[in-house]
């Protein structure tokens, strides 16, 4: 995992009128840390953006892995 990259993911279904999207990112900061942002909604809207900071670039990418586990057993795939 390197700084700035990023990963979308899609889930459709039809039969339940569903069409989500999930971005996760890893980012600098001015500071010199890094931040996970983690930007979700139904495609085609602005959707929702939360931040996470951390000092270390591991610690991101730490939870960037879980997240991204958890959103591909829940039906998200690469689009």
């Amino acid at each position: 995992m390197t700084l700035s990259d990023d990963i979308y993911l899609e889930r459709r279904d039809a039969a339940k009128n569903m069409a989500r999207f999930y971005v996760l990112s890893i980012e600098p900061t001015l500071f010199g840390d890094v931040r996970l942002r983690r930007h979700w909604g139904r495609i085609g809207t602005r959707g929702q953006v939360k931040l996470h900071d951390f000092a270390k670039p591991e610690e991101a990418a730490a939870l960037f892995a879980r997240v991204l586990r958890a959103k591909r057993r829940r039906g998200y795939g690469e689009a």
